[in-house]
């Protein structure tokens, strides 16, 4: 049985849409069943850097902790699929499931790398820091859980200066899109890492923005719908999926949310 965790976390995004992740995520857990769900209450106000060069660090700092709070209190047996937001959500998502699950891989799915640090970051957004925070310690709550020998990005294809450095001097494996044309690509990649244990981001803007409007930070050439769900039930036939989050729906609306609803519940369906 899976367990669902919302948290309608904006603060560390760097999309002009960043508020609209709130009225995502709502409309998300709208639909998932009532008794399987709780919320992870997320301040109203912004936050502060704190000399850390993340914006809005103190209150990325407090919803990290309630994350991993929601998640203690859960039976250890059990999955999770934390609902954001940002992408944020699954640094303490991941470095819980990596307490419980010594050779976790993590399978990192979006269209951007995910590798600044803050010295590096244009925008100074945790958002565009968090995988670089899964495989690397450092000042955030979480971080360096997983190695990067162990970390899979599926179907990034905006990279800033320097993250695909990164993600080569790291050891970080990349899956393109045209990868994903074969449903069994991930899942031998996952095999490879020698993992015995697998926990799924999804950032929505790893589909095409033919097939989701509410992207905070669309991308063309994304995944098929189709191609992101076969890759995610091959790899669940090969591997033991202990975790997953789902991050990135910032609609228009919360009426125009209804329309990419469908979709979304598809992947949340692959993921629990």
């Amino acid at each position: 049985m899976t367990r669902f965790v919302v948290v309608p976390q904006w603060q560390g995004s760097p999309s002009a849409r960043a508020m609209q992740l709130i009225d995502g995520a709502e409309a998300i857990a709208g639909d998932l069943p009532r008794s399987s769900t709780v919320r992870v209450e997320v301040p109203a106000e912004a936050g502060e850097a704190l000399d850390t060069g993340i914006r809005r660090f103190s209150t990325l700092e407090r919803v990290s902790a309630a994350i991993g709070a929601a998640l203690d209190e859960g039976d250890a047996a059990e999955s999770a699929l934390v609902i954001g937001g940002d992408c944020g959500v699954a640094v303490p998502a991941i470095a819980a499931a990596a307490a419980r699950h010594e050779r976790l891989a993590v399978v990192w799915c979006d269209a951007h790398g995910d590798l600044h640090t803050a010295d590096s970051s244009p925008s100074g957004a945790f958002g565009g820091m968090a995988l670089r925070a899964v495989a690397e310690a450092g000042t955030f709550p979480g971080s360096g859980a997983v190695p990067a020998e162990r970390i899979i990005l599926v179907g990034a294809r905006e990279f800033d200066d320097g993250e695909r450095d990164a993600a080569t001097d790291l050891g970080i494996t990349h899956l393109p899109v045209t990868d994903l044309a074969d449903p069994g690509a991930l899942a031998a990649a996952v095999a490879a890492t020698g993992a015995d244990a697998v926990y799924v981001h999804v950032d929505l803007d790893v589909l095409d923005p033919a097939v989701l409007a509410g992207l905070g930070m669309p991308v063309p050439f994304g995944l098929s719908l189709d191609e992101l769900v076969a890759a995610v039930r091959a790899l669940r036939a090969e591997v033991p999926l202990v975790g997953g989050s789902l991050s990135g729906f910032a609609p228009a609306s919360p009426a125009a949310a209804v329309d990419d609803l469908g979709t979304i519940l598809r992947i949340v369906g692959a993921l629990a």
